[in-house]
């Protein structure tokens, strides 16, 4: 997959912005390695949790993704994640008032009779809130901006990027994502099983795509590779970009 290079100016620019930020996230994460809240990766940080609406037709985002698909997916399997968090916190007042993605950040301070539900299902509505925001029907393409200097730094190139990314998500035996994530300062690409997030080991989740069969099993069977090579046609990079730069800001 080639794609053509960002301008010498927006490369330069990109490039001074990266080095800004990876001098400013190691000394940020030696002080605390707790991540700030991303205002858009929940939608009720108080709770009771609620399923965001898509900000897109479900149709829209054909064929890379059936429509079929996007309406289960969405539809079931979030508002899933979504009541049986809600079930979770209900059941335990001492997790009221917290953020989704502040308890997943914080599974040991949560109460051993739910944390496994907190884990599967915060982590469930936190992957799926970004997997969300992180597409669109005019998406894909090169990246650009900040995202795109700091692949290039950290993988060499774009396409070296998205080989390593690809099969990282193939080899996720059984259900689970594949991520861009930073770590002390690098970024590093990585896969989790079920509905973890790199949140839940100090990371810092910049983006993923969801590996579960139900994220493409109807159009793509038990073709996982091609599922994942048509994902990239559909990433919607200012979000990506969006997400990096809050977590720059805010490590």
């Amino acid at each position: 997959m080639s794609f053509c290079p960002e301008s010498k100016e927006e490369m330069r620019l990109s490039r001074r912005s990266l080095l800004q930020w990876a001098v400013a996230v190691p000394a940020a994460l030696a002080v605390s390695r707790v991540v700030a809240e991303v205002p858009f990766a929940e939608a009720a940080p108080a709770g009771p949790f609620k399923l965001p609406p898509l900000a897109y037709p479900y149709a829209s985002l054909g064929p890379t993704i059936s429509e079929m698909t996007m309406r289960i997916h969405h539809d079931k399997h979030h508002q899933a994640y979504v009541d049986k968090l809600n079930a979770a916190v209900a059941a335990t007042p001492s997790l009221a008032g917290k953020s989704a993605q502040t308890l997943i950040q914080n599974l040991d301070a949560v109460p051993e009779s739910v944390r496994t539900a907190v884990r599967n299902n915060g982590g469930g509505h936190v992957n799926h809130t970004m997997y969300w925001e992180i597409m669109n029907p005019k998406g894909g393409g090169a990246p650009k901006g900040d995202i795109a200097a700091a692949i290039r730094t950290n993988f060499g190139s774009f396409d070296n990027f998205v080989k390593k990314f690809d099969e990282a998500g193939e080899k996720r035996f059984g259900s689970g994502w594949v991520w861009l994530a930073m770590d002390k300062g690098k970024m590093k690409i990585l896969s989790t099983p079920n509905q973890d997030n790199p949140l839940m080991m100090g990371m810092m989740p910049i983006f993923g795509n969801d590996v579960w069969e139900h994220a493409y099993y109807l159009t793509y069977q038990n073709r996982r590779g091609e599922y994942l090579k048509a994902w990239w046609h559909v990433v919607n990079w200012d979000a990506v970009n969006a997400r990096l730069h809050y977590f720059a800001k805010n490590a």
